[in-house]
């Protein structure tokens, strides 16, 4: 499963403190008899009979199918949230319970001293104040229905407590035993989009990336390693921006326009490197401890969504009813996110038993655990779905800070300073002060030890110590109306309601795609994007002038929008969502689009062949797993392979590939063969060329750098002595033989049965106590490991981390396709399940059909939920 390194443990750590022995006696407990079972299921929800609720008008009616999704109907909308307040808690209450605490840097509250690092940074960032702020700006409507949730989820509390809510709380009291949960609040729902926006907060890692490779490499080559958008070869979203007609030509035939034919040329659009945008090279280098203390921080954190990376993206696509079967649009998306248990996404419906202003809600989709409404899915006349658009919202500022001031346009400027106190569980508090300059918190000095290990550098570097200071701009500490937008997507009837819900969407910014009943489909592009004075927003820059600053926002008119586009398709995959001569910039750091094209490239064959398309066609392409990649570069390994010594690695190897169609399938031994060489070939050709804290990890980014430099076959890169490489081919059969050798290892020597998916596999681990390091509670809480086919930056994309091994790392969270024909023909699933209660039989039973890319039915209108209910519960009014 690779090494364990830092990188490995991505997903954050809770409860080295509990001992083994405690573990131990904790797993006896719970497999020994009756008292164990009854420990396990008393915190199972009840789903059928009656349940008094204090707060309901009139009773509520709670349908589960047989996968225990639930699906509420309600005679008010305040109801209705409250019911669904109520039914959250009763499948997900310990998740909510730990997802607040992360969002509001409590952590040790629960888990003791050993999360006050992750505590300290989620206070400096300010999550929670921020959240506490944009609740104060719903109108009196949004208001009451963030209300209406948390009395329901209160409603629950008063009835349950300890191991009634989930196990985890068993596990808990072992080490904490005088927890107790709080009320919930509107808060607590608010900030769990902050932690949203964390996850998908675009080209950070990319800003720090390129500073830490400006230490050893030149621009030139930071360049080739972060290269441009190939827009001669990959589609954009819109047509907004293009100097050119797109195209969408298969991968393995890219055109040398978008090549780096030398080690100074550079493709399509390229990035700007520090020599442009940043200070002195001296002065870069004086920050990289800063940096790298930064990188060790930003992996270090909760990440709730799951392990961030280049490679979290999504897929969606739209098709008008001039292509499908029916003669009405298909809806499709699956957002890839991290590989957490539960999942991210709980499924419901929402239905006023009778729809009218009073009450407009009639929808159905995914939800987030803690928070009121559906997020991505459709209501009775349009349907809707999110892919991450990644612009550029977050910026490092290089500050000199002199005691309690920091320099600006001349001046010295007080910093903003604040205290705040770290409750521990079982230790004393610990006090921590934030200071932020105009652009945002100082992110370097989180701790007294961050604060002594950038002195001792700056000692070492003969650099002032008032240069190692970072200070973060994000558009997400800005207080907006995101959550208020939820209800208005959810309520909206057409374009042009769906428009002004999208309009306040601003955090994060997403790619939204469109389609209602009569016909139109359509895409927005909404959020809170920077405009700058100066700079692309690819590098930190200096703090200490206004040359850099944000000057405001692209006016919401301006982003990129299509509606009822010629073609018909519309097709959202991370890629660049407009041209390069768009007049505003978006980012310079799109996703490259291998996605993208090959979703477009097979909608336009059904088109072309006068297939109309169906849900089933749909649901093909979600699982589709070319691997442009592979088909970049097998070629050359068989040529190469070929000729060499029929007894080597090199020429098996180009036995194994003869034929192979490129697709990442599970049972496939040419792409296990050829994932290994992938991971080889970037540590073998890059990684040792590159300092510790930015190895090549492989992904969309790094297909496109290889891709350009395979036709530069005497580029610098290749040259390695200590393999004695000094060419592109002699490095290649290099490493195709090295990976022969370690395929071996992992699969053994008989190649026929060699399988991806062998080595391939993903294990849901629960984000609190999965990742302990005690195997029994890790046992209790974690399911898997699953053998998977897919892989990074193809459309079926079960992603990994290359620096680390095979195992997966990111998913497509959940898939839907949805029908606006018949919206009880649209299908969908779930990473895992409707219940975050281990031992629950939904705990992981969507997991399989997931697997193996299968769906699960929706209803949604009456009758079809009426026929698909497996067991029913009525809310009723508590009575005094």
């Amino acid at each position: 499963m690779g090494d364990d390194t830092p990188r490995l443990r991505r997903h954050h750590r809770v409860l080295r403190v509990i001992g083994i022995v405690v573990a131990v006696l904790l797993v006896l407990v719970v497999i020994a008899g009756g008292l164990g079972i009854w420990t396990v299921v008393r915190s199972f929800p009840q789903t059928s009979g009656t349940i008094d609720v204090p707060g309901l008008s009139s009773s509520v009616t709670v349908t589960r199918d047989d996968a225990g999704i639930p699906q509420i109907e309600a005679s008010t909308a305040d109801d209705l949230f409250r019911a669904q307040g109520y039914v959250h808690a009763q499948d997900r209450f310990w998740e909510m319970d730990f997802r607040r605490h992360v969002t509001s840097g409590r952590l040790a509250e629960m888990f003791g001293a050993s999360q006050v690092p992750t505590d300290s940074f989620i206070r400096t960032l300010g999550w929670r104040t921020v959240a506490e702020q944009e609740v104060k700006l719903l109108d009196k409507t949004q208001l009451r229905y963030y209300q209406d949730y948390a009395d329901g989820v209160n409603a629950y509390l008063a009835r349950h407590s300890g191991a009634e809510l989930s196990l985890e709380y068993a596990v808990l009291g072992l080490q904490n035993p005088g927890y107790t949960p709080e009320k919930w609040t509107p808060a607590d729902s608010v900030a769990w989009l902050k932690a949203m926006a964390w996850d998908l907060r675009s080209n950070l890692e990319d800003e720090i990336d390129r500073a830490l490779l400006s230490t050893k490499l030149s621009a030139q080559q930071i360049a080739q390693l972060h290269p441009g958008y190939p827009y001669s070869t990959h589609p954009t979203i819109t047509a907004e921006g293009n100097g050119h007609p797109e195209r969408t030509t298969p991968d393995a035939a890219v055109d040398a326009s978008d090549s780096t034919a030398s080690d100074g040329a550079a493709s399509d659009g390229a990035a700007g490197t520090p020599t442009t945008t940043s200070a002195s090279a001296a002065t870069t280098s004086a920050y990289v401890p800063a940096l790298t203390q930064l990188t060790s921080s930003l992996e270090s954190l909760p990440t709730l969504l799951g392990p961030a990376g280049s490679d979290i993206g999504s897929n969606s696509w739209v098709v008008s009813g001039a292509h499908t079967a029916s003669g009405k649009p298909l809806l499709a998306n699956d957002p890839h996110l991290g590989a957490t248990m539960p999942s991210v996404w709980y499924q419901i419906g929402l239905h006023c038993r009778t729809v009218g202003p009073e009450c407009p809600f009639d929808v159905a989709g995914f939800s987030f655990s803690g928070l009121p409404g559906v997020v991505i899915g459709h209501n009775n006349r349009i349907a809707w779905g999110f892919t991450n658009l990644g612009p550029d919202v977050a910026d490092l500022y290089e500050e000199k800070v002199t005691g309690n001031t920091y320099e600006y346009d001349g001046q010295q400027v007080p910093l903003t300073i604040r205290k705040e106190t770290i409750r521990v569980a079982g230790g004393k508090d610990v006090h921590l002060t934030v200071r932020s300059t105009r652009h945002g918190p100082i992110v370097t000095d989180l701790t007294d030890g961050f604060g002594i290990i950038a002195k001792d550098q700056a000692g070492k570097l003969g650099v002032p110590a008032q240069k190692f200071q970072l200070s973060l701009q994000w558009s997400a500490l800005t207080p907006g109306p995101t959550a208020g937008a939820i209800f208005a997507f959810d309520a909206a009837t057409d374009w042009t309601s769906f428009r002004a819900a999208a309009a306040n969407f601003q955090v994060p910014s997403q790619n939204l795609i469109y389609a209602d009943v009569d016909g139109n489909i359509g895409y927005q592009a909404p959020g809170s994007v920077p405009i700058r004075a100066s700079g692309d927003g690819t590098v930190p820059v200096p703090g200490w002038t206004s040359a850099y600053g944000w000057t405001g926002t692209i006016p919401y008119d301006d982003l990129p929008s299509v509606y009822n586009p010629p073609s018909g398709v519309i097709v959202t995959a991370n890629n660049a969502a407009v041209g390069p001569d768009f007049p505003h910039l978006i980012t310079k750091d799109w996703e490259y689009g291998y996605r993208a094209n090959q979703i477009q490239v097979r909608l336009d064959a059904l088109i072309a062949a006068g297939t109309k398309i169906t849900a089933a066609d749909s649901a093909a392409i979600q699982a589709d797993k070319y691997d442009a990649n592979a088909a970049t570069l097998v070629p050359i390994i068989r040529a190469i392979g070929d000729k060499a010594d029929p007894s080597s690695g090199a020429y098996r190897a180009a036995q194994l590939l003869a034929g192979w169609n490129f697709h990442d399938d599970a049972d496939s031994p040419a792409a296990a063969y050829f994932n290994v060489f992938w991971r080889s070939l970037l540590q073998d050709a890059f990684g040792r060329k590159l300092p510790a804290s930015a190895p090549p990890v492989g992904g969309d980014r790094w297909f496109a750098v290889v891709q350009n430099l395979v036709k530069a076959e005497d580029s610098s890169w290749w040259v390695d002595k200590k393999l004695g490489t000094s060419t592109r081919d002699s490095m290649f059969e290099v490493v195709a033989a090295k990976a022969w050798t370690e395929a071996e290892r992992l699969m053994g020597s008989d190649q026929t049965r060699w399988r991806w998916d062998s080595i391939h596999t993903i294990e849901l681990t629960n984000a609190s106590f999965g990742e302990s390091g005690i195997a029994p509670i890790e046992w209790l809480f974690n399911r898997g490991p699953y053998p998977v086919g897919g892989s990074s930056s193809v459309v079926d994309a079960v992603g990994w981390d290359a620096s680390v091994g095979y195992q997966v790392d990111w998913v497509p969270s959940m898939r839907q396709v949805i029908d606006l024909s018949d919206f009880d023909k649209s299908t969908w699933i779930n990473l895992t399940g409707a219940s975050g209660h281990a031992f629950s039989p939904h705990y992981t039973d969507q997991t399989p059909l997931w697997q193996h890319n299968q769906t699960r039915p929706w209803p949604f209108t009456r009758a079809a939920v009426s026929a698909a209910a497996d067991t029913t519960l009525t809310l009723r009014p508590a009575t005094r």
